[in-house]
């Protein structure tokens, strides 16, 4: 008997199913996926569960651009001197300041199921994607891990976490110092001097509208190529539309049938420095807190960094207090930096507002508190239009300065919880029917309908406006009648109303002391109606003046940006403006050989090749701009971040990804990208947006099946294609 036992034991485990490989479970699921390529290269992925929609979003994703999907993790997770070099070790160690690798892991194993199953797919489908892509070479990543998203869960790549500043950490420790104060204010200039990284979002009432729909505009204002444009739809609800940053699996800006959402980047002060007072104890380091002395909680982290053909290493210490990892020293004191480090709690939000459909349920989204970075402009099906003014803000003692370090041995000035969303600054169907957020005052967002400065503590927006606000509003007041293609129009208004302030100024400068040197010019700036174009020679003038004044010219205490302008065209010297038309008159004649230059001659776009830094070359082919510089005040901002030695001006950030929206009972939208669909200079969708983008001619987004289907060029399961 015991012998058949035995027998029938070994009959059943030879017949039992062997566990499956990992490849053959990528292989299981990616049966269960299907992605639509469009005839704009956009991925639809329609997936059985939403897991099964994760796993083909990143499998996508890597198709399209494999290159910036692993440079966002590189960075996020902090290897990114393994690749560049001695020079990346402070940005690897901010990001070992507030999350090691140990602690990610916890994060995912501590988050609820359905999101490791998301966290899970995430890794599956790049892996998926490496093992089926043999010629593709990572630079360092060969693996993905289903942890790895809990570096950047909150949705901006960055986010909060870049504005702590790597220099600043250098400074500390290479010599014990804070940043000295002359390459302070040389940081201060040169983030001034940048392309402003803001958004625009616009949400119109149906009152307003010529089809009774609400309205909304998308339109962040980033990196070219820093998003590219997908849909993802599963059997279980999923079925979003937007820009997703490379290498997430949520659409960050876009929209579903009911809801759609629109980040702004927010003045709401999100982020404080404590400064700690330190006392050694018997060789162990503690901070003052009240009246008590806490241990300071050390720990040592080794990172490695490429030198040559080799790798190196260098071992950190890290400091933290209950405050915040020590990141820099401020009056000789270690200061902390304090920010919203939540992962999991973001990641949750993250994705859970991509499948909201209505506003009580965005509403309540917004309970999770997790949006720090960030404002949201919001419209929906139900005929809502909505703004939430920043969304992680904690609460603080008023009587002290918090743009500012303050002191972190006082407990007074401890974050005491987090501000509710009825809290925090919230615009719902005010009566004039539209809300603007161009990363201005939230004071100005809806006309006299907007919330009252004094009716908030002064950490939850700074009260200031820009010229992208100031047109928004002109633009938006008294008009009705609204179609997605005016809400285009709206969005691409050439008007500048920076030059309205900086050049009257100017002429006037010369009409009091005439140089016949200058005559043509000043006419040519005299009689401009400040509107950009290709073809505007006075534009040309007016943006390198501007540019100059942003570099050279004085700038009075207690002043922000827009103030300057108006400074600058008014109260400043006559000969001073005189002085920088001349010189501005100089770099023209010595770039081009004449002042007398388009606009579009000058300011160009240019794609090469699918590096995420482009080797920008006058002597190749591009196309002409007529958009200019969100800093004049251009909704559809079109600056550059970088200089390449090229005579010409090539865009590298601004409009990017775009869409117009109208929701009622099917929705409808418009969308244009910067450039195309894919990385991949081979690929017919590289750069076949670039014309479409330039003239303001938008693409039709395929939302529905029917539509979808009338649309493909390529339909496939992931590893078949």
């Amino acid at each position: 008997m015991r012998n058949l036992l035995f027998a029938a034991i070994l009959i059943f485990i030879s017949c039992s199913p062997s566990p499956q490989t990992e490849v053959e479970q990528w292989e299981a699921q990616a049966e269960n996926i299907t992605i639509i390529r469009d005839d704009f290269g956009v991925p639809h992925i329609y997936g059985k569960t939403d897991a099964d929609a994760v796993f083909g979003l990143l499998y996508a994703q890597c198709e399209d651009d494999f290159n910036r999907v692993e440079q966002n993790y590189i960075w996020a997770t902090g290897r990114l001197a393994e690749v560049e070099g001695e020079d990346a070790l402070y940005s690897d160690l901010r990001a070992k300041m507030f999350m090691t690798e140990e602690e990610a892991e916890a994060n995912y194993e501590n988050s609820p199921e359905w999101l490791k199953e998301l966290c899970d797919a995430f890794a599956d489908g790049i892996n998926y994607y490496l093992h089926t892509h043999p010629e593709v070479k990572p630079k360092l990543l060969t693996r993905f891990e289903p942890w790895m998203p809990m570096y950047f869960s909150e949705g901006s790549i960055g986010g909060d976490i870049e504005r702590i500043s790597t220099r600043k950490i250098k400074s500390f420790y290479e010599s014990g110092m804070e940043l000295p104060k002359m390459e302070a204010l040389q940081l201060k200039k040169e983030a001034e001097m940048e392309e402003p990284q803001g958004s625009n979002g616009i949400a119109i009432s149906g009152d307003l509208t010529e089809s009774g729909n609400a309205m909304l505009l998308i339109n962040p204002h980033t990196s070219f190529y820093f998003r590219g444009e997908v849909h993802v739809v599963s059997e279980e609800g999923l079925n979003a539309y937007g820009a997703v940053t490379w290498g997430q699996f949520f659409v960050y800006q876009g929209f579903n049938e009911k809801t759609g959402w629109m980040h702004t980047s927010t003045y709401t002060d999100v982020m404080d420095e404590f400064k700690e007072t330190i006392v050694k104890n018997d060789g162990k380091l503690f901070y003052q807190y009240g009246e008590e002395l806490r241990p300071v909680d050390s720990t040592t982290v080794t990172l490695k960094y490429k030198e040559g053909e080799g790798m190196k290493e260098r071992t950190f210490p890290m400091y933290r207090t209950h405050h915040g990892p020590i990141t820099h020293q401020v009056d000789d004191q270690w200061t902390a930096s304090a920010m919203m480090w939540e992962p999991v709690k973001a990641l949750e939000q993250s994705y859970i507002r991509t499948k909201q459909d209505g506003y009580e349920g965005f509403r309540n989204m917004m309970d999770i508190r997790t949006n720090s970075s960030n404002n949201t402009v919001y419209a929906d099906a139900e005929g809502n239009i909505a703004y939430f003014h920043g969304n992680f803000v904690p609460k603080r003692d008023t009587i002290f300065d918090y743009t500012e370090p303050v002191d972190g041995s006082n407990p007074k000035t401890d974050w005491q919880g987090l501000h509710t969303v009825d809290e925090n600054i919230l615009v719902l169907n005010p009566e004039n029917g539209w809300i603007q957020n161009c990363n201005s005052t939230p004071y100005t967002s809806a006309l006299e309908y907007s919330p009252k400065r004094e009716d908030y503590p002064n950490y939850m927006s700074r009260d200031q406006e820009n010229f992208r606000g100031i047109h928004a509003i002109q633009l938006l007041t008294e008009r009705s009648g609204y179609t997605l293609d005016s809400l285009i129009e709206l969005a691409h208004d050439p008007y500048l109303a920076a030059f309205e302030a900086l050049i009257p100024g100017l002429v006037r400068a010369y009409d009091n002391n005439p140089d016949p040197a200058l005559q043509e010019a000043i006419d040519t700036l005299r009689n401009w109606d400040y509107i950009t174009s290709k073809e505007s020679i006075a534009m040309t003038l007016a943006h390198y003046y501007g540019t100059l004044c942003y570099a050279k010219a004085e700038r009075p205490e207690g002043m922000y940006s827009m103030e300057w302008v108006a400074y600058w065209g008014d109260a400043w010297d006559d000969d001073k403006k005189l002085a920088f038309l001349k010189e501005t008159l100089g770099k023209l004649e010595s770039d081009f050989g004449t002042w007398k230059m388009p606009w579009g001659e000058v300011n160009r776009y240019q794609r090469l090749n699918g590096d995420i830094r482009q080797p920008f070359d006058d002597a190749k082919p591009s196309i002409p701009i007529g958009f200019a510089s969100g800093t004049w005040g251009a909704l559809a901002a079109y600056g550059a971040r970088y200089d390449n030695n090229t005579k010409k001006i090539y865009g590298t950030r601004g409009n990017s990804f775009v869409a117009a929206v109208e929701f009622g009972d099917k929705v409808k939208a418009k969308t244009i990208l910067a450039g195309g669909q894919s990385g991949d200079p081979d690929s017919p969708h590289f750069n076949d947006q670039a014309q479409r983008y330039a003239d303001m001619e938008f693409k039709d987004a395929a939302y529905y099946k029917e539509d979808v289907l009338k649309r493909a060029k390529e339909t496939y399961s992931p590893g078949k294609r």
